[in-house]
């Protein structure tokens, strides 16, 4: 009786346990990679997906008033795009889902400017989770905090709640359409953050509302740590960044900034309220010399360069996001999935 009375215990801990772990809204202070940050570091390598209202305008950044019509994709061939992932070795790739511009990629009940507005309404968040879904890799969410569409004036502190308010429900969009779909989120890459003070922003909030619903999924904001004289200071640059240094942006699972390679010996514990928190690099760099499409961009890297940030980019616990940016027939470009394929042959045989 007493042993059963005993198992009985030890099982109720064990799921008490486990819930809280799920029902995590902010990390847990660690000088160890966590079992979600295992998983992140595990995958390795990913792609990462530059598509949007800039790839028909030979444009990295545009100002949010360009006409929504102007996105025109002739396809969109979501499938293609996993599958070169796979193929090429990578186990997720990470899709922008709103830039700078405030373009969204999904019809949002809160703004007009997305696909339901342009002449191709593909929800390309769904055809890519459904994609992810088919070929087992793992979805991952670029969101831009900075919005030149619905939240220009940034200088205005007084439209910051309104805005706060929007970008949560915009979240909670995304994750309602890939849990449609069935597909986890394994990620959500935040960017943008340096137009405001970084406590303007609802970090805390989107954590949260992105926890509850996915605690599996890794989040990170673009510039992720600041200086001990000035936790908001930006940027300071993989090479300048030292053990306890303090968290620009908390909670966050990860650190970024792009398009930086991590420093060796790369620092992994950094600080927030006098508790320490263990957060590997992730790498996001272009193939070529562009983000987003660009006819004139035919300019490649070498499949040596590519294998050598690679290299310097996975090892001491860290990831690679290789960015190859579909075209306007909603294509990633064939010289792209070459030098992937023989960027794999490179990677199997250095191994």
């Amino acid at each position: 009786m007493k042993k059963n009375i005993l198992l009985t215990l030890v099982l109720l801990a064990i799921v008490k346990l486990s819930s809280a772990q799920e029902g995590i809204t902010e990390p847990i202070p660690s000088l160890k990679p966590g079992k979600y940050q295992l998983e992140q570091i595990n995958r390795k390598y990913g792609m990462f997906i530059h598509f949007g209202i800039n790839t028909f305008h030979d444009q990295e950044w545009t100002d949010g008033t360009l006409p929504p019509t102007s996105y025109n994709p002739s396809s969109i061939d979501a499938e293609q795009w996993v599958k070169t992932a796979r193929d090429a070795g990578m186990k997720y790739v990470i899709l922008i889902t709103k830039h700078h511009d405030g373009f969204c990629l999904w019809d949002s009940k809160y703004t007009t400017y997305d696909v339901s507005s342009s002449s191709n309404k593909t929800n390309v968040v769904e055809a890519v989770a459904k994609a992810c879904k088919k070929y087992n890799v793992g979805l991952g969410l670029y969101y831009s905090l900075w919005d030149r569409h619905e939240n220009a004036k940034t200088e205005d502190t007084t439209l910051d709640k309104a805005y706060n308010d929007y970008m949560v429900k915009q979240i909670n969009e995304l994750i309602d359409i890939t849990q449609k779909t069935k597909t986890k989120i394994v990620e959500f890459w935040f960017d943008g953050g340096w137009e405001k003070q970084n406590k303007r922003w609802p970090a805390a909030e989107l954590y949260k509302a992105i926890k509850s619903r996915e605690p599996q999924c890794q989040i990170g904001i673009n510039w992720s740590i600041g200086a001990p004289e000035n936790d908001d200071k930006h940027v300071v640059l993989p090479d300048q960044q030292k053990e306890g240094y303090p968290i620009r942006y908390f909670p966050s699972d990860f650190r970024l900034g792009d398009p930086y390679l991590p420093a060796t010996p790369d620092p992994k514990i950094f600080s927030h309220n006098n508790e320490r928190y263990y957060m590997p690099w992730e790498s996001t760099i272009c193939i070529s010399s562009k983000w987003f499409y660009n006819t004139k961009d035919t300019t490649y890297k070498s499949v040596e360069k590519l294998l050598e940030d690679y290299k310097i980019a996975t090892a001491q616990n860290n990831i690679l996001i290789l960015n190859t940016p579909p075209n306007r027939e909603g294509k990633i470009r064939q010289k792209d999935i070459e030098l992937l394929m023989e960027l794999k042959k490179a990677i199997s045989k250095s191994k």
